[in-house]
């Protein structure tokens, strides 16, 4: 059974939902002033793999995730650049779309904009003062927060002390610090709709309410997002909505660690990012993916190049497994169908249920990610011991390995690892036959070497080799060779 650790509750939660076997999820996006780095992609891609599992599960699951589209930080980046809000935010937003696309991010069924919600946030607004939760001053509408009774139950603490040490918006138009604006009155130059109160322009929190109110109903299932948004953003947000609705926001709140340099997280405002483009010129998404997932998701991740080195190397693992399931059994790992039925008990079906077991305890990939490297030993032990890439392999244990194989394919599939081969440039087809010619002589050289039991020769066509990035490796079926 499913557990999902609630931050609001602070404590793990048998997992049920408003509608039985409907899921709907809303995680907050990114505001699109700037290309996106790899702290962006953290939380898409545990959501992600939170609704693979999920469909794994049963769920129909209807995932939306907001594009903040007018905010202060796009206003000032365009005046900077000398571009407008619109167009600025779209160019972002299009490299936000296309990284989430390289990571196998594929399961976000809706992306709205903020600025396609100004009459739904109005709407609440016009709601709130109704009801005595907000005020309008001057051209601005606040949200009282001494009116609502449990404002601050998000982070377990009242007001005046979440007020301590928080950046908060100072304006003498408020009537108590920790009012949190709904509404500002237009700027000269700045992007400004018409309003009961006056032209303006939607909050922060305000716009991820109408938004997911809009598309996900007045109680949502799970409310996502990083640990950093936990206060000001979700309190508030939280606040507003149940204010508004008089009914539960989100059932469970989850909220994902930031990703770590050092003892800092990766934040614009800290200098430190690394933008996803440039981090592909030098990893593969699948290892950026991978080293997401390699921890809990309430855990810091810590970023490194060393870190990501080691993902890198620990992935060419599988890649040569994959390499020698296809000498097996002729078909690639990439096209087969996942097992999801056990059909006999065995070590793979007990390796398989550990992986289910992680994700039942509050989706713990870290601890999923562990069996899949224990499969894969346990796989390729399986292959040695019952001679299968010799040919001498009975039937039986044929079949045994690609059930076995099956369960990862199932496994990595709610990762969302391994979907297809990784592309590398491919040089012209004569080349590549000259490449393989001469690489077979060599071998075929190395083999009459030791044959001759001239074994200073054959040691020193593999060191040679090795030196260029060239490994020889001897199997049952003769010597292979590939690139390191």
């Amino acid at each position: 059974m499913l557990r999902v650790y609630n931050t609001l509750t602070k404590q793990k939660e048998l997992f049920q939902t408003v509608e039985p076997g409907k899921v709907t999820m809303y995680v907050c996006g990114p505001t699109v002033y700037k290309p996106s780095h790899i702290g962006h992609m953290v939380g898409p891609v545990i959501f992600d793999t939170v609704k693979r599992y999920l469909v794994r599960l049963g769920y129909q699951v209807r995932w939306v995730v907001n594009i903040t589209d007018v905010d202060d930080k796009l206003i000032r980046r365009a005046a900077e650049l000398n571009t407008t809000v619109k167009e600025l935010a779209e160019k972002m937003t299009t490299d936000y779309v296309e990284n989430l696309t390289k990571l196998n991010v594929t399961g976000i069924d809706a992306m709205p904009r903020a600025t396609e919600h100004i009459q739904g946030m109005i709407d609440i607004m016009q709601g709130l003062i109704a009801k005595g939760y907000a005020y309008a001053a001057s051209g601005d509408v606040y949200f009282d927060v001494m009116k609502d009774a449990d404002y601050g139950k998000l982070c377990n603490r009242d007001p005046e002390q979440l007020e301590a040490g928080a950046r908060i918006e100072v304006s003498d138009r408020k009537r108590s610090p920790g009012d949190f604006a709904l509404w500002k009155s237009a700027k000269p130059g700045e992007p400004a709709w018409d309003s009961p109160w006056g032209k303006g322009r939607p909050g922060w929190h305000i716009e991820c309410s109408a938004m997911s109110m809009s598309l996900l109903g007045k109680t949502l299932d799970i409310h996502g997002g990083g640990l950093d948004l936990q206060f000001p953003h979700h309190e508030n947000e939280l606040a507003q909505s149940e204010s508004f609705t008089g009914e539960t926001f989100s059932r469970y709140w989850m909220h994902n660690g930031l990703l770590k340099i050092g003892q800092s997280k990766m934040a614009g405002s800290v200098g430190n990012v690394v933008n996803v483009v440039d981090l592909l010129q030098k990893y593969s998404p699948e290892t950026v993916r991978f080293l997401l997932l390699a921890t809990h998701y309430r855990s810091p991740i810590e970023y490194s190049d060393e870190r990501l080195a080691e993902v890198q190397k620990s992935l060419e693992g599988f890649y040569r497994f994959f390499e020698r399931y296809e000498r097996i059994t002729k078909k690639s790992f990439f096209a087969i169908t996942a097992s999801t039925n056990v059909a006999s008990p065995s070590e793979f079906a007990t390796l398989r249920q550990s992986f289910l077991n992680h994700m039942d305890d509050d989706f713990n990939t870290g601890g999923a990610v562990g069996v899949l490297f224990e499969l894969l030993s346990a796989l390729n032990r399986f292959v040695d011991v019952s001679q299968l890439e010799s040919g001498n392999g009975k039937p039986v244990d044929v079949a045994t390995f690609e059930q076995g194989v099956g369960y990862l394919k199932e496994l990595t599939d709610i990762l969302g690892l391994f979907a297809k081969q990784i592309e590398t440039p491919q040089t012209d087809e004569k080349s590549q036959q000259i490449l393989s010619g001469l690489m077979q002589l060599l071998i075929d050289l190395r083999a009459e070497a030791r044959k001759a039991k001239n074994f200073s020769l054959g040691d020193q066509i593999r060191k040679r080799l090795a030196e260029i990035g060239v490994t020889l490796e001897d199997r049952p079926t003769g010597t292979i060779w590939r690139k390191e």
